[in-house]
C-alpha cells in the first residue's frame, strides 16, 4: 500500500511539474515573440534613421559648400572696391552685389545651424530653412544620431533578450524529457531565471526604443 501511495504521489508530483513547465515554456515563448517583433522593427527604424541622418549631413555640407563660395565671392568684390577696380559708375551696384554675397552667407550660417541642430534646439527666431514649403520642420543631424544611437542600445537589449529567451526554452525543454524529478526541479528553476532576465532586457528595449522617439 506505501509502494502505491509513493507512486502515486510521484506521478502526481511529475505532472505537476509538466504543468508548471508548460504554463512557463508558453509565457517565455510569447515574450520570446514579442522581444523579436519589436528587434526587427526597431531595427528596420534604426536603419532608416541612419539613412536620414547621412542625407542630413550631406545637406549640411552643400550648404558649407554655397557658404564657402559666397563669402570667396564677397571678399572678392570688397577687394576689387577697396582696390578702385571697379569704376565710378559701378561701384553702386557692386557694393549692393557685396551686401547680397554678407546677407547669403549669414544665411548660410542660420541654414547649417537648423540642419545640424534641428528646428526645435534653434528656436523659431532663427529658422532659416523650410521642409516641403514649411518653417520649423527640420530634424537635426544630431538629433536623428542621437535616435540611432538610443535604438542601437534599444537592439542591443533585443539580443540579449533573444539569448535568454531562448536559452531559458531550451532548458525547459530538456527539462521535460528528464526523468528525474530532483533534476526537473534545477532545470525549471533555470527556465524560469533566464526567462525572467530575457524579459527584463525586452522591456529595457522597449524602454530605450520608445525614448528615442521622444
Amino acid at each position: 500500500m506505501n509502494t502505491e501511495t509513493a507512486t502515486n504521489s510521484e506521478t502526481n508530483s511529475k505532472d505537476n511539474l509538466e504543468v508548471w513547465f508548460g504554463l512557463a515554456l508558453s509565457i517565455f515563448a510569447a515574450i520570446l515573440a514579442i522581444n523579436e517583433l519589436g528587434g526587427s522593427k526597431f531595427g528596420d527604424d534604426e536603419i532608416q534613421l541612419g539613412n536620414e541622418k547621412t542625407k542630413a549631413y550631406m545637406w549640411y555640407q552643400s550648404k558649407s559648400i554655397k557658404e564657402s563660395l559666397s563669402k570667396g565671392q564677397a571678399d572678392l568684390v570688397e577687394v576689387l572696391l577697396q582696390g578702385g577696380a571697379i569704376t565710378t559708375d559701378k561701384t553702386p551696384a557692386m557694393s549692393q552685389l557685396s551686401e547680397k554675397l554678407k546677407r547669403d552667407v549669414q544665411r548660410y550660417k542660420k541654414e547649417k545651424d537648423e540642419i545640424l541642430n534641428g528646428s526645435k534646439a534653434v528656436g523659431e527666431a532663427n529658422w532659416a530653412q523650410d521642409v516641403d514649403g514649411k518653417m520649423g520642420s527640420v530634424i537635426g543631424a544630431k538629433e536623428l544620431e542621437e535616435q540611432q544611437s538610443r535604438l542601437s542600445e534599444a537592439g542591443d537589449r533585443f539580443d540579449l533578450g533573444t539569448l535568454f529567451l531562448q536559452i531559458s526554452l531550451v532548458l525547459g525543454a530538456i527539462g521535460l524529457i528528464a526523468k528525474r524529478n530532483s533534476i526537473r526541479l534545477y532545470f525549471l528553476a533555470g527556465l524560469v531565471i533566464l526567462g525572467s532576465v530575457g524579459a527584463v532586457f525586452c522591456y529595457l528595449g522597449y524602454r530605450f526604443a520608445f525614448s528615442a522617439a521622444v
